[in-house]
């Protein structure tokens, strides 16, 4: 972990901001138009003054990332402290030198945790699916449902690239990612994606729709995936197998 996930949360939101300025280019010389008033910028004034709805839009985002790596458990007063001191150039109670090491300790720990709740979860969830008609198992945990057949008798390779349409849930029925809802199919190489999905896949056939679920080991493993995606948590798909662009198989 580099400078770890304060820094780059920080990083983020000065980023987000600078990302605002838009410097003058010089413009090519075309054929004069009409001039069309710019569309101004909304000011938002949820607070007496701009820089305080700008703090607290600073926090929110600095908030919003630790969140989403797992340092949604800190302690909130201290965090303020911390912020104040470097701020205002205190002395940190905590040596500089030390604190990447507190990090990677304080995110492991918090991760192991989540991760041994979410393998429960998913097992027990894993054990009971298994066990309803039409669910096949496969060696390596791997369960899959066919919601409809293709007619196409061709297999894609693990080389190639896929055309998809899928739909992404955690095991209580909150979607992460779908394509569907997206409204637009995506196409991406196959072995660019996670385990799961690359055995799977490569079952199928252009044109059949299949339910997978997914255990931790051939999905994120222990690692946090994005807001949603706890370490350790078993995922479910809908995935149905549009197209094939066939790759290289050397």
């Amino acid at each position: 972990m580099k400078k770890t996930s304060l820094i780059i949360a920080t990083t983020i939101v000065a980023v987000s901001i600078n990302a605002q300025e838009v410097k003058k280019v010089a413009a090519p010389k075309v054929a004069a138009k009409p001039a069309v008033a710019a569309k101004p910028i909304a000011t938002v004034t949820a607070f007496k003054t701009n820089t305080d709805t700008a703090s607290y839009g600073i926090g929110v985002r600095i908030a919003q990332n630790l969140k989403s790596q797992g340092f949604d458990g800190v302690n909130q007063e201290l965090l303020k402290r911390a912020i104040g001191d470097v701020l205002q150039n205190k002395t940190l109670a905590i040596p500089d030198s030390l604190i990447d090491a507190s990090l990677e300790a304080y995110h492991k720990k918090a991760m192991d945790a989540k991760s041994s709740v979410a393998k429960k979860e998913g097992a027990d969830f894993l054990a009971a699916n298994a066990k309803r008609k039409g669910v096949v198992v496969l060696p390596d945990g791997l369960q899959y449902e066919v919601i409809k057949a293709g007619s196409d008798t061709t297999h894609p390779l693990l080389t190639d690239k896929v055309k998809c349409h899928y739909h992404g849930t955690l095991i209580n029925g909150k979607v992460f990612d779908s394509s569907v809802d997206r409204g637009e199919p995506i196409t991406f190489p196959l072995n660019g994606v996670i385990k799961g999905w690359q055995e799977a896949v490569q079952l199928m056939t252009v044109g059949s729709k299949w339910k997978l679920v997914i255990p931790s080991d051939l999905a994120y493993g222990d690692q946090q995936a994005g807001p949603s995606i706890a370490p350790g948590s078993t995922l479910i798909f809908t995935v149905e197998l549009l197209g094939i662009e066939k790759g290289d198989s050397k």
